[in-house]
């Protein structure tokens, strides 16, 4: 399937997808209203954040270059340091321009 992206095609494909994004966030919600929120809940609900942030880093980390290394080893170096994401985020976007720089 195409969607040509000239005469209104992307506007379709972005609404397509924030559909689908709402669909899935609220469809989240609505399960999770069944379920009651009890110890081992919660704990499999903060495991899981972890858990998708290391899948979503681990590739960058293997096969990245060594913009993204540094950029992962800088913002997680800056984030145990200072505790605010904004300056760990800065300084991974510092780092990978610095070395792809060079």
């Amino acid at each position: 399937m195409n969607i040509e992206t000239t005469d209104g095609g992307t506007i379709l494909i972005i609404l397509a997808m924030a559909l689908v994004t709402l669909i899935t966030r609220w469809g989240g919600v609505f399960v999770m209203s069944f379920i009651p929120i009890g110890y081992r809940v919660q704990q499999f609900i903060t495991a899981m954040s972890g858990s998708v942030l290391v899948a979503l880093l681990a590739p960058l980390a293997v096969e990245g270059d060594a913009g993204a290394r540094m950029a992962l080893l800088s913002t997680a170096v800056v984030m145990l340091v200072w505790k605010k994401p904004l300056p760990a985020i800065s300084a991974g976007l510092i780092a990978a321009a610095l070395v792809r720089a060079m």
